[in-house]
């Protein structure tokens, strides 16, 4: 037991216990677990392995496809451009994207693109067979395609792609220096944070590092690369621009960037938000809206829908009591993001812990809700 750091170790033993159970009946192959209180990593671990047929082991520095997980960067750098006066809160997104025009998206805000509540469906792909690895082509199909159902503000509808393709080009179309998606990433996030390891693609020097996602239990959808082929060889590209669901990542790396948003928007000598921010994006900003997406879940799988518990680019454990992946005994503030039934890591301010999980061979939605919430629910519960 670390009671300095007040850490349960007999309870991080029983979180890897129930992983370790969890591979062996088959559940999933594999995961990579990180749990840090006050800043210090009390639990590092590769649980079983990379492949189905159980031939590749994971290692604490394997690459894993973190899908949706890659919106959390954007989120990021949003508020940061929010900060620094390129745009605001409250700027329609068609006064910056005017191609965007048309009743009634034209009314929704960056707050409601951070919220998913544009008014607009929730649509996995624009337009069938498109390829996913170029940023300007993704921003014609969204202002072409996704269309505005509902008043923004109304309805929360998650949104698997279009709302962070527009996001990241008001990142390019308002930046100071010109840059490209890929350079705003890595100069204003992921190299102050020394996330090395992190890219919008696959590195030549990590791809042996890398675990081939498992594409079982998700939206049946194809993930097109000009540079790579295949179905899915967005994820075997060296670089794409799908700013919503094309970033590679590890558990050290998101590690850096959980305990970025743990010390309130600075991690060492980055400054990468104020605590102001940080503060604000981890309250629930949708108060009683389901998500339509997750309402769906929940009904199939057989429990009431809960809230969205959404924050500024965030999920929020919130107040209640429900099927929740970041867990039920964590603190209503607890904030983080996941990734297509694979990737989780949230914070928990009140009691200062970080908790990144990225596992290999992908579940439906309903079980790894399920799976997340169990692990959680361990892992804080190892806090004393």
């Amino acid at each position: 037991m670390s009671l300095e750091r007040g850490m349960d170790a007999r309870r991080l033993q029983r979180l890897k216990e129930v992983v370790e159970a969890d591979v062996d009946s088959g559940l999933y192959y594999g995961a990579v677990l990180s749990v840090a209180r006050h800043g210090h990593v009390e639990l590092d671990e590769a649980i079983g392995f990379a492949d189905a047929e159980h031939q590749t082991p994971l290692h604490t520095d394997s690459i894993f496809s973190i899908f949706s997980a890659t919106k959390s960067f954007i989120n990021i750098l949003v508020l940061r451009a929010i900060e620094l006066g390129q745009f605001a809160l409250t700027t329609k997104m068609v006064d910056i994207v005017p191609e965007f025009a048309g009743a009634p998206r034209d009314r929704s805000t960056i707050v409601n693109f951070l919220t998913h509540t544009t008014g607009m469906p929730g649509v996995w792909e624009p337009k069938p067979d498109m390829y996913y690895d170029v940023l300007d082509d993704a921003v014609a199909a969204v202002c072409e395609y996704v269309l505005g159902t509902v008043e923004p503000g109304t309805r929360c509808d998650y949104s698997p792609m279009a709302n962070h393709t527009l996001l990241a080009e008001i990142l390019r179309r308002t930046d100071p220096q010109g840059r490209s998606i890929h350079e705003i990433m890595a100069e204003d996030l992921f190299e102050p944070l020394g996330m090395t390891d992190t890219w919008l693609g696959l590195r030549p020097h990590l791809r042996e590092r890398h675990v081939m996602p498992d594409m079982r239990g998700i939206v049946p959808i194809k993930h097109l690369s000009h540079t790579s082929a295949g179905n899915h060889g967005l994820f075997t590209a060296e670089s794409n621009e799908s700013t919503w669901v094309g970033a590679s990542s590890t558990t050290g790396d998101l590690r850096k960037f959980a305990e970025m948003l743990r010390g309130e928007g600075t991690l060492g000598d980055a400054r990468i938000l104020s605590p102001r921010t940080v503060a604000l994006a981890r309250q629930n900003h949708t108060g009683d809206l389901k998500n339509e997406l997750y309402r769906t879940v929940a009904l199939r799988a057989g429990y009431t829908p809960p809230p969205a518990y959404l924050g500024l680019g965030f999920q929020v454990r919130g107040t209640g009591i429900a099927n929740h992946q970041l867990g039920t005994l964590t603190s209503p503030e607890t904030f983080g993001n996941y990734g297509a039934g694979s990737v989780v890591y949230w914070i928990d301010p009140e009691q200062d812990v970080t908790f990144v999980a990225l596992t290999a061979g992908l579940l439906p939605q309903a079980q790894n809700i399920q799976r997340f919430q169990r692990l959680s629910d361990i892992a804080i519960a190892a806090a004393i």
